[in-house]
């Protein structure tokens, strides 16, 4: 279930919003499940930053394209990826926190490894959402 806050919209805007929000998270799954860095480097801003599930922090959006395309082409021989909305936060009613719910398992759907809980924050730039700072965060037992 998602849940939204903010006090500047109406309940269509916000789910309208929403929506939008929760297809970039969409299509961030499908350019990763079917390798496309150039779909996954278009959701973000130019100057995004990111910090992946192992810590390493890529400055903007040349240094996300660099390790995209080491890591990508090849990473999903063996696994998929599931990423599910969680909550967004409206800081302004174009700026959002998504909280996400993320899990790689086998190709059978076997859980891989432990599940993780990004955090993007997203700006509405010419009607469109972008990837703006971002955090992956492995999420470990107990």
């Amino acid at each position: 279930m998602v849940h939204m806050s903010t006090k500047h919209m109406d309940k269509q805007t916000r789910d309208a919003e929403v929506e939008a929000i929760t297809q970039v998270v969409a299509t961030l799954e499908h350019s990763q499940r079917n390798e496309l860095p150039e779909e996954f480097l278009g959701l973000f801003r130019e100057d995004a930053i990111w910090t992946t599930a192992h810590g390493k922090f890529l400055a903007n959006r040349d240094e996300i394209s660099a390790f995209t395309r080491q890591v990508l082409p090849g990473a999903m021989k063996d696994s998929t990826v599931t990423y599910e909305v969680a909550q967004v936060v409206f800081i302004r009613p174009d700026v959002a926190a998504v909280k996400v719910r993320g899990q790689y398992t086998t190709l059978d759907g076997a859980p891989l490894g432990n599940p993780t809980s990004p955090l993007y924050v997203m700006a509405k730039e010419d009607g469109q959402w972008k990837l703006v700072a971002n955090q992956n965060t492995e999420v470990l037992p107990g």
